[in-house]
């Protein structure tokens, strides 16, 4: 091979590592162009809902919902609400089978990192970059990320807050032993 086809051969096998995931919907960075488009990751492990209390409407069909705030006595007594302690209820998270956001809008619970992240803004911002949260799969492939509610229970947080550690020393509070 002469020296000119073996540059054109260089050259050609070097624009396919460009073109190829431009091709195929990715970027250099392994995204799809819809993951680009909101930075949201697009394969989960996902937690399901509690399966005596989900679907709502299991009971709630039959039922009407009591919106108003109360203790729980009768039915959902076994759920300890420790959340933003006196300030949230049911209702402003949960409405039937889907999860209401701030503005109204209805999502499902597999989308439940949207409510999460409304007050929970740059954890949210971590989870989407990586940051925050358990992800697996390969360096170049499908990776698989987990939902908040895989690590957190949404009515009690599972992780108590942590203790500040001690401040470090100042150069001039270290003492040196030179006896």
């Amino acid at each position: 091979m002469n020296r000119g086809n073996a540059f054109i051969f260089t050259l050609a096998i070097t624009g396919l590592f460009f073109i190829l995931p431009l091709l195929s919907g990715a970027d250099m960075k392994g995204k799809t162009k819809e993951e680009q488009k909101d930075g949201i990751p697009k394969f989960f492990i996902p937690k399901a809902p509690a399966s005596e209390n989900f679907p709502c409407s299991k009971c709630h069909n039959y039922k009407p919902a009591d919106k108003s705030k109360r203790k729980l006595v009768l039915y959902h007594t076994d759920i300890v609400f420790k959340h933003a302690g006196e300030q949230q209820w049911c209702y402003d998270c949960h409405d039937g089978d889907k999860l209401r956001l701030q503005n109204g809008q209805l999502v499902g619970f597999e989308k439940s990192y949207y409510l999460c992240g409304q007050c929970h803004g740059t954890v949210f911002r971590d989870w989407k970059a990586g940051i925050h949260g358990k992800r697996t799969g390969m360096w170049n492939g499908e990776k698989l990320y987990r939902l908040c509610v895989s690590c957190h229970d949404p009515h009690q947080p599972r992780f108590k807050p942590l203790e500040p550690k001690q401040r470090p020393m100042k150069p001039q509070e270290i003492k040196l032993d030179r006896g």
